[in-house]
């Protein structure tokens, strides 16, 4: 009966050794293929402008100077474009209204 706990032991070193071995194999393979971990999206200029003014205002910050960061600006929609948006929000509601009575 010893002999056979012994044997276990040797099967399960054994197995737990070659699972390591197969993670390194695959982790070898996903770097070969370049199918490991990706960044997703990518960030716009003005994106990387805006966090590299801010960068430059915390530092300025540090070093006791006062540094102004330009606002974005607002957008601003068009006459025709709020009507038509308020024209589909009433039809929307109509509709929710005509649904709620029958």
């Amino acid at each position: 009966m010893a002999n056979l706990t012994q044997i276990l032991n040797q099967l399960e070193q054994e197995r737990t050794r070659l699972a390591s071995e197969l993670a390194r194999l695959n982790n070898a393979l996903s770097a070969l293929n370049g199918t490991g971990p990706s960044r997703r999206g990518t960030m716009s200029a003005a994106g990387r402008a805006r966090i590299a003014a801010a960068q430059r205002a915390r530092w300025a910050k540090v070093k006791g100077k006062v540094v102004s960061i330009t606002a974005r600006k607002k957008r601003k929609l068009s006459a025709a474009a709020l009507l038509h948006i308020r024209a589909a929000q009433k039809a929307r509601w109509a509709k929710w209204r005509k649904q709620q009575k029958g």
